[in-house]
């Protein structure tokens, strides 16, 4: 008989802006929450990401396995908004009259914006600690390849995620797969914008 594994799907986000955790705030003295935040919002908070994902703080780059993207993170984000955002950043400003209401660097823009989320991280988990605790390291580099269809899988069910980088690491209990992206929402405002979306716009979609 096949043994099962166990499979995770984890999608990293700021605990403090859901419905939830407002109706809270609004109770509170500071109006504030003081919930987990595992989201990217910013530059520091994507370096951050950056260096755990990638093993910059120890180099221990054979440990881990990029199987989208480069060695550094924070340029493939950036490439990524060039890709999907420079158009409409050009088309936008060519529409405004007043030079400070145009925008410069949307990744920039964005990073800035405490409301908005630069991009956002998913972690995929085939098996728990029991069930890895006695595999071989040769064993566990086989995910390699398990991993590449699973990224292949979720472009495939949520084509508006669109993917920067992924890696997978095998120095912890298990191993897993972290991709960084960025959810994507056409809409019609004043004029057309293509805008990352918020982060949670993406949670229903992760079902495949």
């Amino acid at each position: 008989m096949n043994e099962m594994l166990a499979y995770s799907i984890h999608l990293g986000n700021d605990k403090n802006k859901t419905k939830k955790a407002k109706e809270i705030a609004k109770n509170n003295q500071s109006n504030t929450t003081s919930f987990s935040n595992n989201s990217i919002q910013n530059l520091a908070q994507l370096s951050k990401a950056n260096n755990h994902n990638l093993r910059k703080y120890d180099n221990k780059t054979e440990l881990i396995s990029v199987i989208y993207g480069t060695g550094n993170l924070i340029n493939d984000v950036q490439n990524l908004y060039l890709q999907e955002f420079e158009n409409a950043r050009i088309e936008y400003n060519n529409k405004q009259t007043k030079e400070n209401r145009k925008i410069q660097n949307y990744f920039e823009h964005i990073s800035k914006n405490s409301n908005r989320d630069l991009c956002c991280e998913i972690i995929i988990e085939l098996g728990d600690m029991n069930f890895w605790q006695d595999k071989t390291q040769e064993y566990c580099y086989k995910m390699v390849q398990v991993y590449k269809e699973q990224l292949q899988d979720f472009v495939t069910a949520v084509p508006q995620f669109k993917i920067a980088n992924a890696v997978i690491h095998f120095d912890e209990t298990s191993p897993h797969l972290h991709m960084i992206g960025i959810p994507i929402k056409e809409r019609i405002q004043k004029w057309n914008e293509k805008t990352s979306s918020k982060i949670t716009n993406i949670y229903k979609r992760i079902t495949y």
